[in-house]
């Protein structure tokens, strides 16, 4: 783009639609690549990404959130609590269900991690994008805000 807005055909709502979907699961997948630190997977990291949002939550429900399967959030916490990030401790309301917490540890990673990812991005865009195409990326998002509001 050498630095220029490319006036280029505007596609139809769903060819937009399908642009944007696969272009934030890339950035998804990046944003999930540049939080993993410290000897932690990526899966691991957002698991402790996510927490530190939801604290407390059940294996269960943070498996949902991650859209993983129940089992394989088991293993990422199992390893988590192992390297002293998380704790287990029984629900109050359902003896049978186990809540998740951080560990001031795991809560000083987690940090580490969003800032991590925060600092990605913030360079990405001072690297690829000239200010006239940060305004325009500035302005679209506030366009898309439309889309997750009520």
């Amino acid at each position: 783009m050498d630095g220029q807005i490319e006036q280029a055909r505007v596609g139809s709502p769903a060819e937009v639609a399908q642009k944007l979907r696969i272009l934030v699961g890339r950035l998804r997948r990046r944003l999930r690549d540049a939080s993993a630190m410290g000897g932690l997977s990526a899966p691991q990291a957002s698991a402790l990404a996510r927490l530190a949002l939801t604290e407390p939550s059940s294996a269960s429900q943070m498996a949902g959130a991650e859209r993983v399967r129940p089992q394989s959030m088991a293993r990422t916490l199992a390893a988590l609590q192992k390297e002293g990030l998380v704790r287990r401790e029984a629900d109050p309301d359902d003896a049978r269900r186990q809540m998740v917490f951080l560990t001031d540890e795991g809560r000083s990673v987690a940090l580490g991690v969003r800032a991590g990812r925060q600092e990605w991005l913030a360079e990405a865009f001072e690297q690829r994008f000239t200010d006239a195409e940060l305004r325009v990326i500035d302005q679209a998002l506030t366009l898309l805000e439309r889309v997750v509001e009520p």
